[in-house]
């Protein structure tokens, strides 16, 4: 089965039949619209120069420090839950546990090595807490809702204009838990599951690259600023990871078998991205 690699661009002209026959039909029209409301709902929220809360602004050194501290807040609230709950997990999640256990150093140093001096980009008010449950399906069009961000934020902390790629983060993360959860709910035997796991990774790349290529197209249309590839590449990553982070800490305490989304999405991030760093096995 063909692959769409981590941060690919693609259109429905370049989907495999193979890939696209799995989903009903239409299915890839349905991700170009909700990544078009999606840029529209940041252009809508970016375009008011007249009213400081809603109007474009730079990456700062504030703002850096502001990321890092939270992030790092959460980083370690996670890991000293893990080093608690791994007991608790089974088969293929304890693997990724262990592998998110034994990369600490390089996790901590992704999330220091944020740089606001190398970004062009710019920053807006976002929805903060974007997934698929934040949003109603009308016939073939969708609806966005529920604006007042991450349930852990405080009041101050969702007023903080981000990158818009953080709310792109938070849908592809809802695209890898539709598809493991789908796989998670069904009682299979472990090697069967890691099986679909694995081709469940290759819908969710392409079902990502064919959303970032409307996206982007969407977006470069307007006035906000995105930067440019590695820049974008950058912010998805950084992004995923924190969310990843975050979404550990509530599946270790509600839902420990589910785990292993979030420990699989960490994973990813370094393996495809980061594999010079790893020391070899």
């Amino acid at each position: 089965m063909a692959e769409a690699a981590i941060f690919a661009r693609k259109n429905l002209k370049e989907v495999p039949d193979l890939i696209s026959s799995s989903f009903q039909a239409g299915f890839f029209k349905h991700i170009q619209q909700l990544a078009k409301r999606t840029a529209q709902m940041h252009i809508h929220v970016s375009s008011d120069p007249w009213d400081r809360h809603f109007s474009k602004q730079s990456y700062n050194g504030d703002y850096s420090v502001w990321l890092k501290n939270r992030i790092m807040y959460q980083f370690q609230a996670r890991y000293a839950l893990l080093d608690k709950s791994v007991s608790k997990l089974t088969d293929l999640a304890k693997e990724y546990a262990h592998f998110f256990q034994q990369h600490k150093t390089l996790i901590r140093n992704l999330i220091f090595a944020f740089d606001e001096s190398r970004l062009s980009s710019q920053r807006i008010r976002i929805h903060g807490d974007y997934h698929l449950g934040q949003v109603l399906v009308n016939e073939k069009d969708f609806y966005i809702l529920d604006f007042e961000g991450e349930p852990e934020s405080t009041v101050h902390d969702r007023k903080v204009k981000q990158s818009p790629l953080k709310d792109v983060s938070g849908m592809f993360r809802s695209f890898h838990y539709a598809i493991y959860s789908t796989i998670l709910k069904r009682d299979l035997q472990v090697k069967k599951r890691s099986e679909l796991f694995e081709v469940g990774e290759k819908y969710y790349g392409w079902i990502c690259a064919v959303f970032l290529d409307t996206y982007l197209k969407t977006i470069y249309k307007s006035e906000l600023n995105l930067g440019y590839e590695h820049e974008i590449n950058y912010l998805l990553e950084y992004h995923l990871l924190e969310k990843a982070i975050y979404e550990l800490g509530y599946e270790l305490n509600a839902r420990p078998s589910w785990a292993i989304i979030p420990l699989r999405g960490i994973y990813t991030i370094l393996h495809q991205n980061h594999a010079k760093m790893l020391p070899e096995k």
